[in-house]
C-alpha cells in the first residue's frame, strides 16, 4: 500500500457521448506533489470533510505554471501521511524531471482541447 498518483488527459466525443481517459503521468510516494494537488483541490472544489483520496481535480494552464514555478523553486510543501512514505525531495532530480515532463505534456494536451485531470490514491 502506499500513495499512488495519476494525471490523465481527458478527451469527450460529443458524437458518441463518451469520455476517454489517457494516461499522462504516474507517481508513487511523491507526497509534496500530493501536498500541491490537494491545496489546489481545495481551492477549486474540495470541502473540509471530504478527504483528498480518489478524487479527481482539473488542472488548467495557468495551474500548470504555478506548479512550474513551484518545482523549479523547490517551494512544493512537506505532506505527511501515513501511506506517503519519505519526503519526496530525498529524490529531488528523479521527481523533478518527471513532474516536469507532465506538465509539457499537459501544456500540449491543453492546447488541443483536453483536460488535464489529477488523482490519487492511498
Amino acid at each position: 500500500m502506499g500513495l499512488d498518483q495519476y494525471a490523465y488527459i481527458r478527451t469527450y466525443s460529443e458524437k458518441a457521448k463518451t469520455q476517454k481517459d489517457v494516461e499522462l503521468a504516474r507517481w508513487r510516494k511523491h507526497n509534496r506533489l500530493q501536498g500541491w494537488m490537494e491545496k489546489l483541490w481545495e481551492e477549486k472544489e474540495g470541502d473540509y470533510y471530504t478527504a483528498f483520496n480518489c478524487q479527481e481535480v482539473l488542472v488548467e494552464l495557468e495551474d500548470l505554471d504555478k506548479l512550474e514555478k513551484a518545482i523549479n523553486n523547490m517551494e512544493l510543501p512537506a505532506t505527511e501521511g501515513f501511506f506517503f512514505g519519505n519526503d519526496s525531495y530525498d529524490d529531488y532530480e528523479y521527481y523533478k524531471k518527471n513532474d516536469l515532463a507532465f506538465i509539457k505534456g499537459a501544456r500540449k494536451a491543453l492546447k488541443k482541447g483536453a483536460e488535464i485531470v489529477y488523482t490519487s490514491w492511498w
